[in-house]
């Protein structure tokens, strides 16, 4: 069966894919032939955000739907920033897990753990020993949603799921979300979505009003939520709406 992970690995160039995975990734590129572009683009708003939250005191991370790794990957990032900051990583693929445990090492301050775990099992999340080993959920957390909540289908309560997480986390936490969307262009959107779905893999793109109720009641920090491009980017940005992806950071009060 293809995989999201596995597909985002063949679009960035990596080689931890399959012969259903790449079937399924080429007929995106069929239809969007900047996908590759895009999967970048959703990857550098993760390190951006990871620094912009490190910066801002941030010292534990907490990653679910991290997918294969990729460098610089989140945890080199944030620790670039601040040696001593503790990423919890969680993903539900063992092909992911494996990878992560192979190439995601800490620095000798700071600590990097990973967890088998699934969004849509929040309680089992924040139950996981090693997570409670890792992060103290008294202290602020970012909580990284970074494209995963579109292989979560309405019927699986995704808004319930993030709601439980959030109302987990301490004040001054941070939650990032990545989201592609049919926004900017539904009628491919609607056939690449069709495709996903006849491969037997869940893809929900969502509109800019479904993505913010994500976030609740926390208050988005500047520049809002806005395509993945505009958010605090590194340069000036010809057409930020090129990449289908909306991006943003909230901050609970």
């Amino acid at each position: 069966m293809p995989n999201s992970a596995r597909m985002y690995d063949y679009w960035l160039g990596g080689k931890d894919n399959y012969a259903a995975d790449r079937q399924l990734a080429d007929l995106f590129l069929q239809k969007i032939p900047s996908m590759r572009e895009m999967a970048r683009a959703n990857r550098d708003f993760v390190n951006r955000a990871a620094h912009v939250l490190a910066a801002e005191g941030v010292r534990q991370f907490l990653d679910i739907g991290t997918g294969i790794p990729t460098s610089p990957n989140l945890h080199e990032t944030a620790q670039g920033v601040a040696p001593d900051a503790h990423v919890v990583y969680a993903d539900n693929d063992p092909v992911v897990l494996a990878h992560a445990r192979a190439l995601m090492i800490s620095n000798e301050v700071g600590q990097v753990a990973y967890i088998d775990a699934d969004v849509r099992k929040a309680e089992e999340i924040l139950a996981n020993p090693e997570l409670q080993a890792q992060l103290d959920l008294e202290r602020p957390v970012a909580l990284m949603l970074i494209a995963v909540m579109m292989l979560i289908g309405e019927e699986e309560g995704p808004q319930a799921s993030v709601a439980r997480l959030r109302e987990a986390l301490p004040s001054g936490s941070y939650l990032a979300i990545t989201h592609p969307t049919a926004d900017f262009d539904p009628p491919v959107v609607a056939e690449v979505t069709d495709a996903a779905r006849a491969s037997g893999m869940t893809f929900v793109p969502r509109s800019k009003a479904e993505v913010q109720a994500f976030f609740g009641d926390w208050e988005l920090i500047e520049p809002g939520l806005v395509p993945v491009r505009a958010w605090r980017p590194d340069g000036p940005v010809e057409n930020p709406e090129s990449a289908w992806y909306w991006a943003g950071i909230a901050k609970k009060p």
